[in-house]
């Protein structure tokens, strides 16, 4: 079986930001290449990529400077974690958390999570985080979300049965928009019962800079659990 060919795929957002510090760009040439995942071809499958038996394998689709990565990967170091974000900076931050921390529970993609997602089998994964993702919050970008049928698509296919699907956004058009094509999808269900469930951050939560910032700037965040359905 072969992984579709996705050479014409456009990717909207930032991947550089601010020169590096010389440590951080040494990061980027020392440690990036020993916990890098080749873009190459054919499936990719998590268990090859850490050493040592791992209870659960989880992915984190952008996630910015690499703050609630890190603390999960700190929190839970029998979860094997891959990382995808095309932000460079970002990278950066989370190599220098890794090192600090001697995580070594954390592999990195530094592009496209797209990439990746096609190369991992069925039922692979078993938690998959959206946490804060550029909103596209213009009319003529929605088609830029990362929510939309084609990607929900592949995280049904990747997640297995009964895994879970976490996205948190402080833009309500975003979580509207979220709601609408992830319950139309089908093949996820909503976790939440009352209003807490979506008002209230996961217990095993790690805060992030951005949403302090939102926080600060008095935008109410969302936190949104989606479980996947049994296969029928």
């Amino acid at each position: 079986m072969t992984v579709e060919d996705t050479s014409s795929r456009r990717f909207y957002g930032r991947r550089h930001g601010r020169v590096l510090r010389a440590g951080r760009k040494r990061l980027l040439t020392e440690l990036l290449p020993s916990i890098q995942i080749d873009p190459g071809e054919g499936w990719l499958y998590p268990k090859d990529l850490f050493r040592g038996k791992l209870e659960q394998n989880w992915l984190e689709i952008g996630f910015g400077g690499g703050e609630h990565l890190a603390a999960q990967a700190a929190k839970h170091p029998e979860v094997g974690i891959i990382g995808c974000e095309p932000f460079i900076n970002g990278v950066a931050r989370l190599l220098n958390e890794i090192k600090a921390k001697d995580l070594r529970n954390i592999r990195i993609y530094p592009d496209d999570a797209r990439d990746i997602i096609d190369r991992i089998p069925s039922a692979t994964l078993d938690r998959v985080f959206l946490l804060f993702p550029d909103p596209w919050p213009k009319k003529r970008h929605s088609s830029r979300r990362f929510i939309s049928t084609e990607n929900l698509d592949a995280l049904a296919r990747v997640i297995r049965d009964g895994g879970e699907f976490r996205f948190a956004s402080d833009e309500m058009g975003y979580v509207r928009w979220t709601l609408q094509h992830v319950r139309r999808h089908g093949e996820f269900v909503w976790s939440a019962e009352t209003v807490r469930d979506w008002q209230d951050r996961p217990a095993d939560w790690q805060i992030t800079r951005y949403e302090s910032k939102a926080k600060a700037d008095g935008r109410p965040c969302v936190y949104l659990k989606f479980w996947r359905r049994k296969r029928l």
